[in-house]
This record gives structure tokens, C-alpha cells and sequence, in this order.
């Protein structure tokens, strides 16, 4: 969860006209850090894991689920811990920090303390995983559960909230949801109106619908309400924003109420943070393809399996000139992106870097990158902070506008919390002790702790194997980004090929050379592969992750015990990448198709969605195996 403040949220017409003042602060209190922290040398790995859930009550006598807006008073109980030990009334420290995300169904869970450095450490996270379950579930009601799907099929449809809401808010005046699914906080409703406010429209999301044999062609949706008159916005689902053969969803909640796990790692200094920034980049449309766990949006099954396209559209504040559907007039760029995708630059000055990498035309302000120049930021990462800022604060809060730029991150949160990419380069807060980090992004939250431990740990072993065997992990940006798209596919994670590196190895020139343009050589050659070749490897290619973290751990002094543990974390990826297991994905959509009530024609009905509810929550305790989608792994 980004950026909470408290003060009076001010409305995108008065908020605009303080955007410069607080990009203009941002940037300076951004140089405070860098000056200040940019030599910050950090012993050790520190790691830890984000785990989100959604809240869902279920009616066996009527066989029905609904999504509990009680989120907060579910979060007021497990951060009982917390805030004792924080006022000194408790010496024992919290096993795990709670907080609130934007839908109000949803909690956030995260270890009470980092994770450290050793091997024993990772076989922490799936009893830490466990344990978070085990007391979100201890603070729920009896008839409560929180299940760890990426989203609540049937979010948008009638009658599917614990207490029936009209979808008539004022925040999103959207047609399918309320503004009570929002966090009630400040932020949260201002973001979603300033989203549509400085947009001009709602947002607009569609996804294709999954074809099957009783589907209609062309699929024109019967449950939106087209001729709705409610708000002015209303008109622009019959006006073409609602297309044929899609899922249409018109508010920020389909989005910012999809479930994540995210991994946050403390580098040992900035340059380091800077190379997994940018080493990372390219596995992250990899790893959104083999957890992907999304395949079904309002009620239907969608032709796509992951997250990451709902929800930046569900964030997408571009104007019609920022999206180049008019010309410049009013606003000062042409952005090919919404703040919600995948990252634009590298940003690494290590000699394995190569312009030609960077192939994407980036759209940056040529005065904050001036400013950060002159303050002796590199050129690589003046472009990154200078991209980011192109970006309008969205949220400013009345109180918060003047502020102490030595002391004060928030104007530079604004921006930078607002940007959510795949990968996230985080400086350190001012006067902590919080070193230089790195957020992996992409991943998929899957249903069972003993999948979301093993991708965990699958990420950090890969850190360690990247900066230990210094791999050369660089693709052109415009490579990842086609990456990006493959990801969402139906089944891509055994159907479609990706484009990756031939040679991660780097040679001693490229160890050697400083950066450059280069010319094209056989090390800087890419090639579409499989994600069994990513990920198990290839024959007298690319030797795959997996092969690569067991040499790796080949050359340290672990335990046999621990060693025994992550064989199974690294044999679950393994078999996902080969098409032995399913996918989060194509196991759910196939509880859906298998479904005796399922009438195939796309509709996943609510006595689909309390079965397949039911399912996942069984899963997730032990309770049923699922060798289709684990194998004979315990969980």
C-alpha cells in the first residue's frame, strides 16, 4: 500500500493548479535523500513479502458467496499486536504487520519483521504465510474466510456484497459497483474521482471474453445497463466504451481490487539496487505468466489469464492528448503508457548496460532532468526520476502542501507511489536506517502459502544467483514490453514463447567495457523461448533458472535439511514452467468448465463461484488435494 495521509483531500480542479509545486518539491526532496544516502553501504540481504487477501462470507444453507466490507474491522483486530508493541504495553514483537488496501474486502499481510539473509531464513516465509492465514481467519467472523485469489469472480455483478449496494456513488459513478466496495480513507474515493476528473471520461477496461461452444457471437453484454442516465458519463458504454467480444468494467475497484504478491528487497547500496532493478525487469513479464490466476472478471470467464492489463486500465488518468487521440493543446506530452505497467527505462550505469537496451523513446521532462543533472544525478537516473515526473500528482492533501523538503518524503511519494510499475527502484526514507531497495512487482498471488513461499523464494535465490554469477540479463524495453502482452495470454506460461537472452554469461569485455553504444554481437543476441527453456532450460542454449540456482546453491554450505525444502519450491516452479502443473489460472478455469451448473457460455454463475470458493479455501488448509495444480506437494 503506497502513500497514507490524513488532511482534506482536494478536488482535481483546485489539486492541478499545485501539480508543478508539488513535482518541484518532490524532486528536491528526492536530492535531500540522494545527497544523503546515495554512499549508504548495507551489510546484508533484508528481504520481505507482501501477501493480500480477499475477505469473502459464506452462506452454506443458501449455497451463496458475497464479498465482507469489514475489512476494517478485521485490520482494527490484528493490528492489536502491532500497535501494543509499538506503545510498550507488549515486549512481544507482532508476528505479522496488517494494513488496508484500496477495495474494502481487502487485508495486507507482511512478516512482522524483515526477512534476513541466510538459507535458514527462507524457510521462514511459508510458516510466516501460514501463520498471517491463520490470524486473519483467528479476526474474521465465523461465517469469514480469506482466500488469496487474485480477484472475487463475480466483483461488479447484482447482489454480490454482504449488505446489496446501487452501484450510484459519486467517487466512481460506475454502473456495476459501489463506492462503498472503496477504502473509506480520504485518499482512496479522491483518487478514484481525480482519475476520471482529470481523464475526462471513466476509465475504460476491457478484456475478451473466453469463446466457448454456447457463447454468443459477437458477445454483446446483457447485464450493462446501457441507457442508465444517472451520471454524464453514463452515455459512454453505449458510445463504443463498452466493446463487442469483451468484459466491460468502468471502475478503479475491478483493478485496485486484484490481489498481489509482491517481494521487496534491501540492496546492499544503491548501485547494487540499480542492477536488480534492471536485471529483474525482463523475468518480470516471466513470472506475471507462470502465477497468473486471473482468468475470470464479472462474472465470465475472460480469454485472458492475468491481472496486470485491468488494472492499468483501472489507474489510466491519460487525457485524449496524453493518449494521442488528439492533438496537443492543453497538456504537455504524448504518454504511450497509463502509471500502471511495465518500466520504461533502465537505469543501471554498470558496464553490462548498453544504450541500445534502452530502444524505447522516453518521454521525460527536460527540466527536472536538467535540475537532477545539475545535482550530480546521473543521466540514466535523472531520466528515470524525470520520466516518473511527467506524471500528475493526483491526491494532494490542503495541509500537506508546505512541508520541510530535509525531513519530508511526501511530495516525492506522491509521484512515486502513483507510479506502479512492474519493478520499483525505492530510495531510503529520511532518517532511517532503511537502505537502498528494489520492489519485484508482477506476481500473481496464488491460492495456497506453500505456492506464494515457493515464488518468494524462487525471486530471491534468483537475486543471488544474478549478482553471484553477475548474469547479463539485458533485452531492448521494447522486447520486455512485447513480453508483457504474451503474458496475458490464455495458457502462455505452456503455449507461447518469449523473448529472452542467449547468453547471460558476461564476457570479460562486457565486465571490463565501459557503457556504450556497442555494435550487435552474438552475446547481445535474444531469442523468442518457451517457458519451460527460461525456466528449466535449453539444450546447448540458455541453461534456465532453476538449473542455475541449484549451481548456485551447489557452491554454498547449506544444510541438507534446508536444501531438501527448497528442492521442493524449485520442483514446483519447474514443473509449472513445463506444463506438468497448471498454472493458478488454468486450474481455475477449469473448476469453472467442470462445472455441472457451468452451461458453457462464459457465465460463471454464483453457484459456480460458491463451489469454486469452497474449493480454493479447502486447498489452502490442507483440506483437498489438488494434484493437478500441486502435484503430491504437501501444503
Amino acid at each position: 500500500m503506497g502513500l497514507l495521509s490524513l488532511g482534506t483531500p482536494l478536488h482535481w480542479n483546485e489539486a492541478k493548479q499545485h501539480a508543478d509545486h508539488v513535482r518541484s518539491h518532490g524532486i528536491d526532496q528526492f536530492l535531500s535523500v540522494y545527497k544523503k544516502q546515495r554512499s549508504k553501504q548495507k551489510s546484508c540481504l533484508l528481504w520481505g513479502d507482501e501477501v493480500e487477501y480477499v475477505v469473502v462470507k459464506i452462506d452454506k444453507e443458501n449455497r451463496r458467496t458475497k464479498l465482507s466490507l469489514r475489512a476494517f474491522d478485521i485490520l482494527a483486530k490484528l493490528q492489536v499486536a502491532e500497535n501494543e508493541y509499538i506503545n510498550g504495553t507488549s515486549t512481544q514483537p507482532p508476528d505479522a504487520l496488517w494494513r488496508p488496501e484500496y477495495g474494502r474486502f481487502m487485508i495486507e499481510g507482511t512478516p512482522g519483521a524483515p526477512y534476513g539473509a541466510t538459507f535458514r531464513d527462507l524457510l521462514t516465509v511459508e510458516a510466516s504465510m501460514k501463520k498471517r492465514r491463520q490470524l486473519a481467519l483467528q479476526a474474521m467472523q465465523p461465517d469469514e474466510i480469506p482466500v488469496t485469489l487474485v480477484n472475487y469472480p463475480r466483483l461488479g455483478c447484482p447482489h454480490e456484497l454482504e449488505i446489496d449496494r446501487d452501484p450510484d456513488g459519486k467517487a466512481c459513478q460506475s454502473m456495476f459497483v459501489p463506492d462503498e466496495v472503496i477504502n473509506p480513507h480520504a485518499r482512496f474515493p479522491t483518487l478514484t474521482a481525480n482519475i476520471r476528473r482529470r481523464r475526462g471520461a471513466k476509465v475504460e477496461i476491457n478484456m475478451p471474453v473466453f469463446h466457448d461452444k454456447n457463447t454468443p457471437r459477437p458477445f454483446i453484454d446483457p447485464t450493462i445497463p446501457y441507457d442508465r442516465d444517472l451520471f454524464k458519463h453514463d452515455k459512454e458504454a453505449k458510445n463504443g466504451a463498452a466493446k463487442p467480444d469483451h468484459i466491460y468494467m468502468d471502475a478503479m475497484a475491478f483493478g485496485m481490487g486484484c490481489c498481489c504478491l509482491q517481494i521487496t528487497f534491501q540492496a546492499c547500496n544503491i548501485d547494487e539496487a540499480r542492477h536488480l532493478y534492471d536485471h529483474l525487469a525482463p523475468v518480470a513479464p516471466i513470472m506475471l505468466a507462470l502465477t497468473a490466476a486471473s482468468p475470470i472478471f464479472r462474472g465470465y470467464l475472460a480469454d485472458v489469464d492475468a491481472r496486470w492489463n485491468v488494472i492499468a486500465a483501472s489507474v489510466d488518468d491519460r487525457t485524449p492528448e496524453e493518449r494521442g487521440l488528439k492533438p496537443l493543446k492543453n497538456d504537455r506530452f504524448v504518454i504511450n503508457k497509463s502509471r500502471y505497467d511495465s518500466i520504461d527505462t533502465y537505469i543501471s550505469k554498470d558496464a553490462l548496460y548498453k544504450e541500445k537496451y534502452n530502444d524505447l523513446d522516453l518521454v521525460y521532462d527536460k527540466d527536472i532532468y536538467e535540475k537532477l543533472r545539475k545535482n550530480d544525478v546521473d543521466d540514466l537516473l535523472a531520466r528515470h526520476m524525470a520520466h516518473l515526473f511527467i506524471r500528475d500528482p493526483l491526491v494532494i492533501f490542503k495541509e500537506l502542501l508546505d512541508q520541510d523538503d530535509e525531513n519530508s518524503v511526501d511530495h516525492f511519494e506522491n509521484l512515486q507511489s502513483t507510479n506502479w510499475q512492474t519493478v520499483r527502484f525505492k530510495p531510503p526514507p529520511p532518517n532511517s536506517d532503511i537502505g537502498w531497495r528494489v520492489e519485484f512487482r508482477s506476481m500473481e498471488v496464488q491460492l495456497t502459502d506453500f505456492e506464494n513461499a515457493a515464488f518468494s523464494v524462487f525471486i530471491v535465490l534468483l537475486t543471488r544467483v544474478i549478482l553471484s554469477f553477475g548474469l547479463n540479463l539485458y533485452i531492448p524495453i521494447t522486447k520486455v514490453d512485447e513480453n508483457m502482452a504474451t503474458a496475458h495470454k490464455r495458457g502462455s506460461a505452456t503455449n507461447d514463447k518469449f523473448y529472452f537472452r542467449k547468453n547471460v554469461f558476461a564476457s570479460d569485455d562486457e565486465k571490463h567495457t565501459a557503457n556504450g553504444n556497442g555494435h550487435a554481437t552474438d552475446e547481445d543476441e535474444y531469442e523468442l523461448m518457451t517457458m519451460n527453456e527460461i525456466i528449466n532450460g535449453k539444450e546447448h542454449g540458455f541453461p534456465g533458472f532453476v538449473p542455475l540456482i541449484h549451481s548456485y546453491l551447489n557452491s554454498t554450505n547449506i544444510d541438507i535439511e534446508t536444501r531438501c525444502q527448497l528442492g521442493k519450491y524449485l520442483s514446483l516452479i519447474s514443473k509449472r514452467a513445463s506444463g506438468e502443473l497448471m498454472t493458478g489460472a488454468t486450474y481455475l478455469r477449469k473448476l469453472v468448465t467442470s462445472h455441472p451448473d457451468y452451461k458453457q457460455d462464459s457465465v460463471v454463475s454464483p453457484e459456480i463461484t460458491y463451489d469454486l470458493i469452497q474449493t480454493v479455501d479447502r486447498i489452502a488448509k490442507g483440506e483437498l488435494k489438488a494434484p493437478e495444480l500441486l502435484g503430491d506437494f504437501d501444503v
